[in-house]
């Protein structure tokens, strides 16, 4: 029987999942490491994001299950060690997003309002108290979230299409910045990926697509084109966005203005206005994917403990919700305080690279179940761990502490996983 959601309302879930925090957070980083190639590195990161969606898609269709991601490595792997760990640390990258947005959000917030007259205690106090308040909406209304969700996807497109507009016409005002994006002014081709790499996190989203095939009406036409059509857009989206950003301000202000290089960029046009129109909705989408986040961090975990991954103990209620919703809000504001932006994006990146280079070669070994293309998934696989290499490599000798705990993260989730299954697992179950 066919379900309840249509394709415009899949493809929004999709749209709404990737352009959440992750533009606002990552462009101006991107800027720092492709200069002029930015918009060739979020292409070489969209072109990643949309062979894996295709995986997406395929198994989505076979497997429509609620579980997404955590049941396609079942499918494959059971709920031994190694799946365990994988579904471990794909719980650990939303609570590594959940910092991303919240830095943004930080960020944002502390450029429009002073509160303390001090900008780093500004930007510390917005981002721990935007995750703590979505945790209290959280466990006020999850139905509260889901409208909140939806204002803010039409809202941000809205005027990020309108930002790209107004950039363009300002190219025929201000057009003394555009020759930034001519290939002279591109980093070599090795930076342009690595930095398509750290900014992947930018498109991750897209798998929220999988939570709700099993409801998609006419499923089997309508799987493929949900995914295609929310990843081609927002590839599409990135590109001018990134287009608009460089051809606005030479790169010595978009490097002043890093962590909110957006709000910079539609200074030359629109003068303050501009500014604080964008620096709103950054603070508006970042909002809506702090909310989102927590809750779907919140259902991984309690999926994962349910399937003794993890202790039982993330099955308990507090304030008649999962536990995981509170410890994983905890764990993101330490994160988030502790580290710097393109630490925490570097283990992102690092974090979905990994697990969609194992979601496609899952892909790829079911291909003849799926009725798939078997090149296509072994060709987003390779690249993706490619990338996650060339990822590590690039980053460690300028960003040590971020490939650090990034590859801590994943070697903490299998250790951890490897503990619990000799030792706790047995004790719980008796």
């Amino acid at each position: 029987m066919d379900g309840k959601i249509s394709l415009k309302d899949a493809i929004s879930i999709g749209i709404g999942g990737m352009v959440g925090g992750g533009i606002f957070a990552v462009l101006g980083l991107a800027v720092s490491l492709a200069k002029g190639g930015t918009p060739i590195a979020f292409l070489f990161a969209g072109i990643i994001a949309l062979l894996t969606a295709y995986s997406y898609a395929k198994l989505s269709k076979k497997y429509p299950a609620n579980g997404g991601t955590v049941s396609f490595i079942h499918q494959q792997y059971g709920n031994g060690i190694f799946a365990g760990g994988i579904n471990n640390l794909l719980w650990i990258s939303y609570i590594v997003m959940l910092a991303l947005y919240s830095s943004a959000f930080g960020s944002y917030g502390a450029e429009l309002i002073s509160l303390t007259g001090n900008k780093e205690i500004d930007t510390r106090i917005f981002q721990s108290s935007i995750i703590a308040i979505a945790l209290l909406i959280n466990y006020l209304s999850v139905t509260l979230v889901g409208k909140i969700e939806s204002i803010a996807v039409i809202l941000k497109l809205v005027i990020l299409v309108g930002f790209i507009g107004v950039g363009f016409y300002g190219f025929t005002i201000h057009s003394e910045n555009l020759e930034q994006l001519s290939p002279t002014n591109w980093e070599n081709p090795l930076l342009l990926l690595s930095g398509g790499m750290v900014i992947f996190v930018a498109y991750e989203g897209f798998e929220l697509i999988a939570n709700s095939i099993s409801d998609l009406k006419n499923k089997e036409k309508n799987t493929e084109k949900a995914y295609f059509g929310a990843v081609g857009f927002v590839v599409v989206l990135y590109i001018l966005i990134a287009i608009v950003t460089v051809g606005a301000l030479p790169f010595k202000e978009i490097a002043s203005a890093q962590d909110y290089v957006l709000s910079k960029a539609a200074e030359p046009v629109l003068g303050k206005v501009g500014f604080t129109i964008i620096s709103i909705t950054a603070l508006i989408s970042t909002f809506s994917a702090i909310n989102a986040t927590v809750l779907g961090s919140g259902r991984v975990n309690y999926d994962i403990a349910e399937d003794n991954e993890l202790p039982k103990y993330f099955c308990h209620k507090f304030w008649g919700k999962p536990i995981g919703l509170l410890i994983t809000a905890i764990l993101a504001i330490a994160l988030v305080n502790l580290f710097n932006l393109q630490s925490i994006s570097t283990a992102g990146s690092a974090g979905f690279l990994l697990i969609f280079s194992i979601v496609n070669y899952i892909g790829y070994k079911k291909h003849q179940e799926l009725d798939s293309k078997k090149w296509i998934h072994l060709t987003a696989s390779l690249l993706c761990f490619v990338a996650f290499i060339t990822l590590n490599i690039q980053q460690f000798s300028t960003n040590k502490m971020g490939v650090i705990i990034a590859l801590g993260i994943i070697a903490f989730c299998f250790v951890i996983e490897l503990i619990y299954k000799k030792t706790l697992l047995g004790k719980e179950l008796r």
